[in-house]
């Protein structure tokens, strides 16, 4: 017991407020040129004697963007909380990042090869179905799991050693929803879920649900598989529906051709979809200027750690919550309400309804 409360207090401090606003500023004899001019402090987090922190991402497969991101983020944070003073103990990190695949069995494998190589806790995934994987795999262990951007609405629910860090399909399908009747003032929309993929399903209906309570009509929906990259067939049947909007719950490797090709079939009509399934590193750099003051931290911080690629969108978000001094009660809060702590729901609403 005491063992899991040490490990408790190392994932809490190193995720949740141990870095401070000052993580990255540090000073030391070696190194290079920090947030401030000063030298950074160099850190090794791959100590194979420090508490093993075991990160789940999709480095190959359709979702490489986002894994590359959670990388990224994660390795940043732990530099800055190394180059602060670590725990105190005078013991080191070891972030182990490993394969997903983007597949949920290959993140249940996964998580259990990090658990049995001595992990304290896991980071991940971005997706909620591999998620789901992951927690299976770390629940009978009593390894904690901080989810990325998993945000079906029941993902928690039973759990005592699952969280996240982002907000969840009951929030952010009705500010979808809302945007596409009083801002685009759509009245008859039709939407297309992924029918296999959890994100997907629960935010299709987190959007017709509230739509629908609105008083806007929900005019066909039309379903597909992850890998689909031919959408005639649905999009004929949407059409003959005659919807003014389209709403794409699903992640970017099909919504994207699937975008494309509605507008090939001649189907002009609003489009929406959430960007925390749409949204990868490039397509999300041109945004940048609406976070001026995150970005500028990070490309400091990344420029002053090797000269390494900013990390996008997800790795940004693990970044920023590794540096919020009240992160811990925000997960409580989160977890407690379908939506999320009023702060989030600021930054949901511009995310969801204007594009992160």
């Amino acid at each position: 017991m005491k063992t899991r409360f040490l490990y408790g207090a190392v994932l809490a401090a190193f995720l949740f407020g141990a870095i401070g606003c000052s993580g990255g500023d540090k000073t030391g004899d070696t190194g290079t040129t920090g947030t401030t001019g000063t030298t950074a402090k160099a850190v090794d987090i791959h100590d194979p004697n420090g508490y093993k922190i075991g990160v789940v991402a999709s480095m190959t497969g359709d979702q490489k963007p986002w894994g590359e991101d959670c990388k990224k983020g994660a390795e940043l944070a732990a530099e800055e909380f190394l180059q602060a003073g670590g725990v105190g103990d005078g013991k080191g990190l070891n972030i182990d990042t490993q394969d997903d695949a983007s597949k949920p069995e290959q993140g249940k494998s996964a998580a259990e090869k990090l658990i049995a190589d001595g992990t304290i806790a896991l980071v991940g995934e971005v997706a909620s179905g591999i998620t789901m994987q992951m927690e299976q795999a770390a629940e009978p262990h009593g390894v904690p799991v901080i989810a990325v951007g998993a945000t079906k609405t029941t993902l928690t629910e039973g759990h005592t050693n699952l969280v996240r860090v982002c907000y969840t399909d009951a929030f952010q399908g009705p500010v979808m929803a809302k945007f596409a009747y009083d801002e685009l003032g759509l009245r008859n929309v039709a939407l297309v879920t992924d029918k296999k993929l959890p994100y997907s399903t629960g935010l299709s209906d987190a959007f017709r649900g509230y739509f629908t309570k609105l008083g806007g009509k929900i005019v066909d929906e039309q379903f597909y598989e992850q890998g689909t990259t031919q959408f005639q067939g649905l999009l004929t049947n949407l059409k003959a529906k005659n919807p003014d909007g389209l709403f794409m719950s699903g992640y970017f490797p099909e919504t994207g051709p699937l975008a494309r090709q509605a507008k090939e079939a001649g189907l002009n009509v609003k489009m929406m979809a959430a960007t925390d399934g749409t949204a990868t590193t490039s397509s999300n750099r041109w945004r940048r200027d609406r976070r001026p003051i995150l970005l500028q931290s990070l490309q400091q911080q990344r420029r002053a750690t090797r000269g390494q690629e900013l990390p996008g969108q997800v790795g940004e978000e693990v970044w920023r919550q590794a540096r919020n001094h009240d992160g811990r009660s925000r997960v409580r809060r989160h977890d407690a309400n379908p939506g999320c702590p009023q702060e989030s729901q600021n930054q949901g609403q511009n995310r969801a309804a204007r594009g992160y």
